[in-house]
């Protein structure tokens, strides 16, 4: 029944729509053609017309994109722009104007970067389209017309053959196909779909009478009444889901915020307690504001963001090269916080492609010998497949894996001298659940039919006595390890008869020769994949259409459901509680059978509900709206779909599940990285300060140990390169033998603040002001003397603030050695596994060298030749600083308990001893 605004409102059941269909296609046939007015015929060419006029063309149309201003303005002030604009203005200030545009062209590249990202949902949506037929084949006034997918309406009729794509969502109305649903449904086995009534309270996608648009007809000839066109069809509800959930922030991403927002915090509050205290304690105001300026400076990391960019750039590059494409850069950290991946099967975890895996013949029972390769040569005689110039099979997958498995078998079958050799093909029959040929055998001369079809099927058409009880139990026992099960029958004719010519006669009075199982086996490596994910804390649940059995057995056997597996089948309608009680609270890993694109927003909104990193991987259109609201979508890239892997933020190029473990660990590898040089940035900070901390609370009786164009040519020339080197440092020794961090950690720690403004800092600022004060008192300073231009202490002053500059850049080396490893040791990494930090710290020496020694540079900067033993004495700075956090590092080794240093037992996996994990 339908209400008159077209929505359907049958009791028994309700349509799992983001949009009421116009028409309901599970109402009774007659009732549905007269709600359509259309009939066996078609409509006419000008009753076509007018409703593409009402209803609109069939294709998947998105909606208006948001403001491009809007999106400009909601980039420009990000909290990270924000303080680069801070920067920048200071910098203007300052009258430093060149210093001032590179910072505002750092703003304009960040904020362009991230609005391309922005467009992914919409290119996802666009790509759905695709899926489209461009022709079909539609009745127009009594007979079959070309006519373009995109003019077809509800009321047409259309005819369907082996090889075609559904053009629309339509109701078979004559003859049966069976069709490829894997791409809406996730199932490796094609579907019958026949002229027939309806199932009471059964779902469309499994409503045995029905169609939906972008799939395949792999078989069989059929006519279907289209009742859905455009966005009211199964890809228009995808695309709809698509567009309606939106990304939000990496986990990154918010961190950078709250980076932000603590630096800016911290600069503009020094900035202003240093302005008083210079004006307090009877400083000039026009140097209390230079001074307070210089602080600001001092504390703004103006390459924070692009250097995260950059190491986030390099983890993107290193995954392409181990087969996966990164198409969002915070994607790449966002998986090494995943803590929870939700993978489908078909193509996921398995080939996706069928394989004959076991046998049963009367008798037997699973012995090889003649026997066997008697029903894998019927089984395979049984066919219709093809073989195409390039060797390769073409038809139905189930029939392919036959011809192949008794090639396999040692009984092959020529496909050309089967065809020749063909007297009666009596093709399979949705409703009959089997098919059957008569076929010349060679070895005796005579007919021999011979039948294959679903284990029921065929057991009703043997001769009493073939052992049906023993193939029904064998049948059973086969379909409880996961496998597609299919019994094959045959009868010998005698010399000299004909072959029957009507189905019946021939499909009776049959012999059993035995069963065969079919298996979509798993991918070799995903088992090993699967335990790396377990040694690191992290949980793989299964959301598939399949069945439960099916995608238990795969489970089983690529090591999911470790300690205990949990399979939810599709008749189970789980509220919140108990999926969070499946999903959160328990120790299981969970099968999600038959499931629904609504099922896997479900179940990825109850995990992030929960503060889970959810990773979701896919392959086909029904993925779509899952990889797109998880906090990161992997799509496959061989065997997915375009709609797929335009949704995702990463496509496994190679296809391959373990792919997603080396990008779990380069994520973590990335993260660590990122903190690092946060690490590095931020101990440069206390030396800077100290220096103007000391002049202040002199009351200026210590000159000014530091000025502010020396520390910006720390900032921005001596500190960069290094600060980039440690984004592409290897990754420490027991990186996936830990727990996935917690998604409240943020990404600067107490204890990274304590190690760099506290230890690195404040050993640094120490060495910058011994080596500062012994320049000064080595000729012949006292506090109070004063130091400016044309005194006698004014080159020895000059000296000094040299040495202050030159003992930072020395210090920022041993600070760019100690932050290589946040626990272990040195050597562990390996001194020389890092090339480019090498460079970086070769070349800030070469800087600094050139800023002390080079006359131009000299006069601009403020800086004179430092004096050799003043040389060899900043000289011991990197192994001072780089030694004594070693030292500390070595006494929290020590501390560990034995059990903290351990690896986790692969056999348990981490989150069983932890709840909620």
């Amino acid at each position: 029944m339908t209400d008159r605004a077209g929505s359907r409102t049958t009791p028994e059941r309700t349509v799992s729509s983001t949009e009421a269909l116009p028409f309901d296609p599970s109402e009774p046939l007659p009732r549905l053609r007269r709600e359509l007015a259309t009939g066996p015929d078609g409509l006419s060419a000008r009753e076509a017309a007018r409703r593409l006029a009402v209803h609109g063309p069939n294709e998947v149309r998105r909606k208006a994109r948001s403001s491009f201003a809007r999106e400009l303005v909601g980039q420009l002030v990000h909290p990270l722009a924000l303080l680069l604009w801070a920067a920048a203005a200071l910098a203007f200030v300052a009258d430093l104007g060149v210093l001032g545009w590179a910072i505002l062209a750092v703003i304009a590249v960040n904020a362009g970067f991230a609005l391309l990202q922005e467009r992914q949902a919409e290119r996802a949506v666009e790509t759905l389209a695709r899926y489209l037929p461009e022709h079909a084949l539609a009745v127009r006034d009594g007979r079959p017309l070309t006519v373009e997918a995109r003019d077809l309406v509800p009321g047409d009729v259309i005819v369907l053959e082996e090889g075609d794509k559904v053009p629309a969502d339509a109701r078979v109305t004559e003859g049966g196909v069976e069709v490829d649903l894997s791409m809406l449904t996730g199932e490796s086995v094609p579907a019958e779909r026949m002229a027939a009534a309806g199932l009471l309270g059964a779902p469309l996608l499994e409503e045995p009478n029905l169609v939906f648009s972008g799939t395949t007809c792999v078989e069989g000839q059929a006519r279907a009444i289209v009742f859905a066109t455009g966005n009211h069809t199964e890809l228009g509800r995808i695309a709809a889901l698509s567009q309606r959930t939106r990304r939000e922030a990496s986990p990154l991403e918010r961190q950078v915020k709250k980076v932000a927002w603590l630096i800016a915090g911290v600069a503009t509050g020094m900035g202003a307690v240093f302005l008083g205290l210079g004006v307090a304690v009877g400083l000039p105001v026009t140097d209390s504001l230079t001074f307070a300026i210089g602080l600001l400076v001092a504390n703004v990391p103006e390459g924070l963001l692009p250097t995260i960019t950059l190491a986030l750039a390099v983890g993107v590059r290193a995954l392409a090269r181990e087969g996966a494409l990164v198409k969002r850069l915070s994607a790449v950290e966002t998986l090494g916080s995943t803590n929870v991946i939700c993978t489908d099967k078909t193509g996921t975890l398995t080939r996706n492609r069928m394989r004959l895996r076991a046998l049963w013949t009367v008798g037997h029972g699973a012995e090889p010998g003649p026997w066997a390769q008697e029903l894998v040569r019927a089984s395979a005689l049984c066919t219709t497949v093809t073989r195409e110039e390039e060797g390769e099979l073409h038809g139905d997958p189930t029939e392919a894996a036959l011809v192949i498995g008794a090639a396999d078998h040692e009984a092959p079958v020529d496909l050309a001298r089967r065809d020749a050799g063909r007297r009666r093909l009596f093709r399979f029959d949705p409703r009959l659940r089997l098919m059957s040929v008569v076929q010349d055998d060679e070895a005796t001369g005579r007919l021999r039919i011979v039948a294959k079809g679903a284990p029921e099927a065929v057991l009703a058409r043997v001769l009493p006595g073939s052992a049906t009880d023993a193939a029904r139990s064998a049948a059973e026992e086969l379909a409880q390890g996961g496998m597609r099960v299919l019994a094959v029958a045959a009868r010998d004719l005698p010399s000299g008869a004909e072959p029957p010519s009507r189905r019946q006669d021939a499909e009776s009075g049959l012999t059993l020769l035995g069963l065969v199982g079919l298996y979509d086996p798993p991918r070799p490596e995903v088992a090993e994949a699967v335990r790396r994910c377990h040694e690191a804390g992290v949980r793989v649940h299964i959301v598939t259409g399949d069945s439960g059995a099916t995608a238990a057995a795969v489970a089983r056997e690529v090591g999911i459901g470790v300690p205990r597996l949990h399979v939810v089948a599709a008749s189970e309608s789980l509220d919140d509680d108990e999926l969070d009680r499946l999903l959160v609270e328990g120790d299981a890993e969970v099968v999600f059978a038959r499931s629904s694109p609504e099922t896997k927003l479900k179940v990825a909104d109850t995990l992030r509900a929960h503060g889970r990193i959810v990773a979701m991987t896919g392959d086909g259109v029904n993925d779509a709206p899952a990889l797109h609201r998880a906090h990161i979508g992997v799509a496959m890239g061989r065997s997915g779909t375009d709609v797929a892997r335009e949704a995702a933020t990463m496509v496994l190029t190679d296809d391959d599940f373990a792919t997603i473990v080396t990008a779990v660990e380069s994520g973590r590898r990335v993260y660590d990285n990122v903190r690092k040089f946060i690490v590095y940035i931020f101990a440069h900070a206390t030396p800077e300060i100290v220096p103007f901390l000391v002049f202040a609370l002199s009351a200026g009786a210590v000159p000014l140990p530091l000025t502010v164009l020396q520390i910006l040519a720390i900032d921005l020339g001596t500190e960069t390169l290094p600060a980039l080197a440690l984004g592409r440092e290897r990754s420490e020794p027991g990186i996936m033998q830990r727990p996935p961090r917690p998604r409240h950690q943020g990404v600067i720690s107490r204890d990274m603040l304590v190690r760099s403004w506290g230890y690195l800092g404040l050993v640094s600022a120490a060495l910058v002001m011994v080596g500062y004060f012994y320049v000064l008192w080595r000729a012949g300073w006292q506090p109070g003397d004063p130091t400016g231009t044309g005194s006698p202490l004014h080159h020895a002053y000059v000296t000094a603030t040299t040495a202050t500059f030159a003992g930072i850049v020395t210090c920022q080396v041993g600070t760019a050695l100690a932050a290589r490893t946040d626990h272990a040791a040195l050597r562990d990494i390996g001194v020389f596994s890092n090339p480019l930090l090498l460079a970086g710290i070769a070349f800030e020496l070469a800087f600094t060298a050139a800023l002390v020694y080079a006359p131009p540079l000299q006069h601009l900067f403020g800086t004179a030749a430092l004096p050799l033993d003043v040389v060899l004495l900043i000289a011991t700075f990197p192994v001072l600083v780089w030694g004594t956090d070693e030292l500390r590092r070595a006494r929290r080794r020590r501390q560990l308990p034995a059990a903290a240093r351990s690896v986790p037992a692969v056999s348990v996996p981490p989150w069983s001893r932890r709840k909620g994990g």
